[in-house]
């Protein structure tokens, strides 16, 4: 690698009709802001809890996506089970400019060990822009054992999502943010 190493700019949302509403307490939003932060050196620039509405998770994540916000990662958890409410993975698609169903597969493929339940989850992944969304699942033991499953990519991803991976064999290539990664073949 050259240059020096920019941190994750995360951002996290609960979706859950009850903690927007103040009659639960959310515990898997702070827990995924502490992995991040402990485990990705991330920074996370914001966190909100929303209720399970299309429209209002949908507007979240291009807000989020919007360049000038400059987040790199944006983690949801919850609404991606089979509750007739859980919308999540439907919003995300509304606004994706490209799905990535490889990273969630991957994460279920991982937590299968643990639990078959994985598969219960509908999550979702893709970009807007510079962005990467995953669609977590709600519970703190789900959301955190599927972001367990995907942090040792998530640096290169956002890497290449920033620009700064130059792998593909393009002499040209320029980094948004003034360095290029060069791995070794």
């Amino acid at each position: 690698m050259s240059g020096e190493a920019y941190p994750i700019r995360a951002a996290v949302l609960t979706v859950s009709d009850r903690c927007s509403r103040g009659e639960a307490v959310d515990t898997s939003g702070p827990g995924l802001c502490e992995m991040l932060r402990s485990r990705l050196n991330a920074v996370i620039v914001a966190t909100r809890c929303l209720p399970d509405e299309v429209d209002a998770l949908a507007a979240c994540f291009v807000e989020w996506s919007r360049a000038e916000a400059g987040i790199d990662l944006v983690l949801s958890t919850g609404g991606t089970g089979l509750a007739p409410r859980d919308v999540t993975p439907e919003a995300a698609k509304r606004v994706f400019e490209r799905e990535h169903s490889g990273l969630m597969e991957l994460a279920r493929l991982r937590c299968m060990s643990k639990t078959p339940r994985t598969f219960l989850s509908r999550g979702v992944a893709g970009t807007i822009g510079r962005t990467l969304i995953l669609t977590l699942p709600g519970s703190v033991r789900g959301s955190s054992e599927n972001l367990e499953a995907l942090l040792d990519i998530l640096p290169h991803a956002v890497e290449t999502l920033r620009g700064e991976v130059q792998d593909d064999g393009r002499p040209d290539a320029a980094a948004v943010t003034g360095k290029v990664i060069r791995h070794e073949r």
